[in-house]
């Protein structure tokens, strides 16, 4: 979990769940995916694709997809230019916190999304 900075041009001071940023031209989703994760915490892990959509969000409709890695508290260290605080939460944490606090809304939609899919995985 973290929250963009308060000097952020898109979505200042605002949560998400999610490292994100725009594919390059050339670059595949899981490229793009290994790339911000390594350029806003400095982490370098190989990720999952999970699901892709087309997200309608608040600068237009785009296509957005989603790719899980597994790293540990002591891998990350954010850039201060696009991350103001970070912390780990868990799954009920972030529950209660996308009920209350102002998240991205691509980050928001982006979770709805997950947490339907995690329900339909065979247990």
């Amino acid at each position: 979990m973290h929250r963009r900075p308060e000097s952020s041009s898109r979505f200042p001071g605002e949560y998400s769940w999610l490292v994100a940023g725009a594919v390059g031209a050339g670059e595949s989703y899981a490229e793009a995916a290994r790339r911000e994760l390594r350029e806003e915490m400095e982490v370098r892990a190989s990720v999952r694709p999970l699901f892709t959509f087309l997200c309608r969000g608040e600068l237009s409709p785009y296509w957005f997809a989603v790719h899980e890695a597994t790293v540990g508290q002591e891998q990350i260290a954010p850039q201060a230019a696009e991350v103001a605080w970070h912390g780990w939460l868990s799954g009920d944490e972030l529950r209660d916190a996308m009920a209350s606090w102002k998240f991205v809304s691509d980050s928001r939609d982006a979770y709805n999304r997950y947490v339907r899919l995690a329900a339909d995985r065979p247990r």
